[in-house]
């Protein structure tokens, strides 16, 4: 049997335990597309420890939109899609182009969905002012490996960036439930109604009382349930009406209808993902 050694190399901020370096020897540590959280690892080419989150790539710009709701769509040859319909309101505005030079990495800036003046502050109506943009409610970043061809006030539309067929990556808030118990929120099974139990649908033990003396971190319990950003990979674009300006793609996106999506071109592992 072969055996794989890994070792770490790290520094952990901890008044209890004594500050110890370890050594880590991957190859997919130096690749920037892999999303890496580390507590007490200090991020390349800085002096600060804490977490460090490493942002990925994106194929491709993206755009905002609207979620409208569901419904079915027939393809020529009478097979039924289940399809999300989503609408564009006024916006998907190029407000501002992030250079290496500038920003320390490159990034376009998308502004979306037209709102009145009073309903912004002064400082975002001044960095919208400056890219002579209209008042937008919603300013999302998309990065890239080069920006060339973007400038300001540019607009984006999503005819131009998307075909019938494409894949895309949808992200979005899902919907909230509130505060909900194990069997709604975990799937747990409930106890006997009848012959006497006193056990219907409670939580039940959560562990030992004298070892380990407490509740382990991350156990199913009840809690807040949704409303957290999801992110959908890999679905198809079906249709794309410009008369009624709304794209049909298949399958379920996260969040009701009215709530803020990101369309961007889904990254295929070989493919379509930029070479550090």
């Amino acid at each position: 049997m072969a055996i794989l050694s890994v070792s770490i190399s790290a520094t952990i901020p901890n008044s209890h335990i004594s500050r110890s370096n370890v050594s880590l020897k991957t190859s997919f540590l130096n690749n920037p597309l892999v999303n890496l959280k580390f507590f007490g690892a200090p991020a390349p080419n800085s002096k600060k420890t804490g977490m460090v989150v490493r942002m990925s790539y994106e194929v491709g710009v993206g755009v905002m939109a609207t979620k409208l709701g569901m419904m079915s769509f027939f393809e020529p040859n009478g097979k039924v899609v289940p399809v999300t319909v989503v609408g564009f309101k006024e916006g998907n505005i190029v407000t501002q182009v992030k250079t290496e030079a500038t920003d320390g990495y490159n990034a376009v800036q998308v502004g979306y969905r037209r709102v009145r003046d009073r309903k912004l502050t002064k400082p975002e109506m001044g960095h919208l002012q400056k890219a002579g943009a209209i008042p937008m409610r919603h300013l999302q970043e998309f990065r890239l490996v080069s920006v060339d061809g973007f400038e300001a006030n540019q607009r984006l539309v999503f005819d131009d960036l998307f075909k019938e067929g494409d894949l895309v990556d949808v992200a979005g808030t899902t919907i909230g439930k509130g505060f909900q118990g194990g069997i709604k929120r975990h799937h747990f099974k409930r106890g006997p109604m009848t012959h006497g139990s006193k056990s219907h649908r409670a939580l039940g033990s959560i562990g030992a009382g004298t070892t380990p003396g407490h509740v382990y971190k991350g156990k199913k319990m009840p809690g807040r349930m949704g409303g957290t950003k999801r992110k959908i990979r890999k679905l198809k674009i079906v249709k794309v009406d410009n008369d009624l300006n709304v794209v049909m793609i298949k399958g379920a996106v996260p969040g009701k209808p009215g709530n803020l999506l990101r369309i961007t071109p889904a990254k295929i592992v070989g493919k379509n993902i930029p070479k550090s």
